[in-house]
């Protein structure tokens, strides 16, 4: 394994680097961020993983969301995967924002032509960590995940899923029942196939009804998110399962916010606060 660093900012005292390499799980060249904070100088630091939505790439939440100010006052780094394989060979389809690049939707895609690439789930939750925690040792491995909207979904279905793997998880309008929204359908009927059984192994609220479980959950939704009224998170959904199997979860309807960073930058301090009193910092 090897990474290339391609930028470095220095911002509150830390460094905002930016990487690629090329990756085993998804057969292409990736691109990630990593924010090392201010203590990274005199030691290890834990670290907390976003991972993004729709149509984003490593660069929306860096510059979006205001983290990094409280990353380095809590003393954690931040990793910022981009959210699908990218290249002229990965496909794509171009005329659609919720399907193929920029798309990944955290899943490892059994279908074709999808397949080769879109291995999104191995590539979180294995080959990006074991590269970080290689490459860079001052990130020896503690970690806590969080994201936003698809993003959001992959948050919980990874920490679900590896439910020793992350110290906390949280999420910012997450799509929590993704088999019964349009996009979870779109995008799983293509990565995945017609077995909708198959579909519940990447979507929170089944994992939940499965017996997956971890610590308290926080999650944070806007009351004027627009896909929120479209009925494309289903929070509710993913509350009752949580309620039903004694799952413990906080979910905290924002009044009067939206699906934008405007929305994750207001409460992201609050979030990062949280996973750093659980990674001991």
């Amino acid at each position: 394994m090897s990474i290339e660093q391609t930028e470095s900012i220095k911002e509150f005292g830390g460094y905002l680097n930016r990487y690629v390499h090329d990756s085993d799980s998804c057969h292409c060249r990736m691109t990630f961020s990593v924010y090392l904070p201010p203590q990274a100088e005199q030691g290890p630091v834990p670290a907390l993983y976003w991972l993004s939505g729709l149509t984003c790439t490593d660069d929306n939440a860096r510059v979006k969301a205001g983290a990094q100010r409280y990353a380095a006052e809590h003393g954690i780094a931040l990793i910022f995967p981009d959210t699908s394989p990218r290249g002229d060979d990965v496909p794509d389809e171009p005329d659609r924002y919720d399907l193929g690049q920029g798309a990944g939707f955290y899943v490892n895609a059994t279908q074709p032509p999808w397949n080769t690439h879109y291995q999104m789930y191995d590539y979180v939750t294995r080959e990006l960590p074991a590269l970080v925690e290689a490459e860079l040792p001052l990130i020896p491995g503690q970690r806590a995940i969080s994201g936003h909207s698809m993003g959001g979904h992959g948050a919980l279905i990874c920490a679900l899923k590896n439910p020793d793997m992350y110290q906390s998880v949280s999420a910012f309008a997450p799509i929590c029942n993704p088999i019964h929204c349009g996009w979870g359908k779109g995008c799983f009927g293509a990565y995945l196939g017609d077995d909708t059984e198959a579909w519940k192994a990447y979507d929170a609220t089944e994992l939940i009804k499965a017996g997956a479980r971890v610590g308290d959950i926080l999650i944070d939704q806007g009351t004027a998110d627009e896909f929120y009224d479209e009925g494309q998170l289903l929070p509710e959904n993913f509350q009752q399962a949580c309620n039903d199997a004694g799952q413990p979860l906080t979910l905290r309807m924002q009044d009067g916010y939206d699906h934008s960073y405007h929305f994750i930058a207001t409460f992201i301090g609050e979030h990062i606060a949280r996973h750093a009193k659980a990674l001991g910092r």
